[in-house]
């Protein structure tokens, strides 16, 4: 598990405010501290739950946790929340609204975990983030902005005083998150676009992305997940490979290595792999296809990843790399 724990003073971040930048499995946790309070944004996936107290424990430097915020409610941002709310009594659990009663009555079906073959302990939560609302965090007022696209009920966080903006999926350095309305057929790349554009609108200084290091070129990130979006509005069939590909490694970065067997028992299992894939076999019309055509249409996924240096095969294993 990789973590990396800085203050990332030289990017002029709010005071008080530490980036936990996690491994690829983790989003990364955005710690704030204030006079009065502490806050967490996002929370890892459940297999790294004791890293993730573990880290917020260390960098609290004995205080208590006081809020935790999901930006949204997809597994890798809120899968720590049963863990840290155990550690934490006293923790409120602020969650966008769009989902906020499937969490009250637990659906993972509704939530994505069960359809995407991830797993998030049951947690629970005190109140929703409204976009265009204000709340307190650490020291600072932060904006709270609908963010939909990769998720349609994801939010950003935007401090207008230092320009900073935590925006979780929405915008990484090099792209942004797998736009999963469209793969259940819903037209959501125009909010992608729509989401971009309100971040130019807000001229950060510096993004904190929910994965990898903090940055201040916005412009090129912008540029370059405009480019990829262009790209996958003209050939819809590479957005879906991409779903497959980040799918499959999402759960090898898990597992770390799966046979053949395995893959195969965890893609008929998993409803969004196994839709994915059937999309990309031109002769698929059944929704239940043959276990021979589900099991080439993952073999063609499984070679890419290897040629693209994101796992080893060895024999009939198959690696993290």
């Amino acid at each position: 598990m990789e973590a990396n724990l800085s203050n990332n003073s030289h990017l002029n971040l709010p005071t008080g405010l530490s980036v936990l930048e996690r491994g690829w499995l983790s989003s990364n946790n955005i710690l704030m501290h204030g006079e009065a309070s502490t806050a967490l944004v996002d929370s890892g996936y459940c297999t790294h739950a004791p890293q993730t107290l573990a880290l917020v424990g260390a960098a609290l430097g004995g205080k208590p946790l006081d809020v935790l915020v999901n930006t949204h409610l997809h597994s890798d941002h809120c899968g720590g929340n049963a863990a840290l709310q155990a550690a934490y009594p006293a923790l409120r659990t602020l969650i966008p609204p769009g989902h906020s009663a499937y969490v009250r009555d637990w659906d993972p079906a509704r939530l994505s975990y069960t359809p995407t073959g991830q797993q998030c302990p049951r947690f629970g939560f005190d109140d929703v983030l409204q976009p265009g609302t204000e709340l307190t965090l650490g020291s600072q007022r932060w904006q709270v902005h609908a963010a939909p696209g990769h998720d349609p009920h994801s939010v950003m966080l935007f401090e207008p005083a230092s320009a900073c903006l935590l925006s979780a999926d929405a915008l990484w350095q090099r792209g942004f998150g797998v736009v999963f309305p469209e793969l259940d057929g819903d037209d959501a790349f125009f909010e992608v676009a729509a989401t971009l554009d309100l971040i130019q609108s807000l001229v950060p200084r510096v993004v904190v992305p929910g994965h990898g290091a903090p940055f201040t070129d916005v412009a090129a990130a912008l540029d370059f997940a405009r480019a990829r979006l262009d790209a996958f509005v003209a050939a819809p069939h590479k957005h879906l490979t991409h779903a497959a590909r980040v799918l499959l490694k999402f759960k090898l970065l898990d597992a770390q290595h799966m046979t053949r067997a395995e893959l195969l028992a965890w893609a008929q299992a998993t409803p969004y792999l196994q839709r994915l894939l059937l999309r990309q076999q031109a002769a698929a019309t059944d929704t239940q296809p043959p276990k021979a055509l589900l099991e080439q249409a993952l073999g063609t996924v499984v070679t890419d990843l290897v040629r693209a240096g994101a796992a080893t095969l060895a024999g009939d294993v198959l690696h993290n790399a």
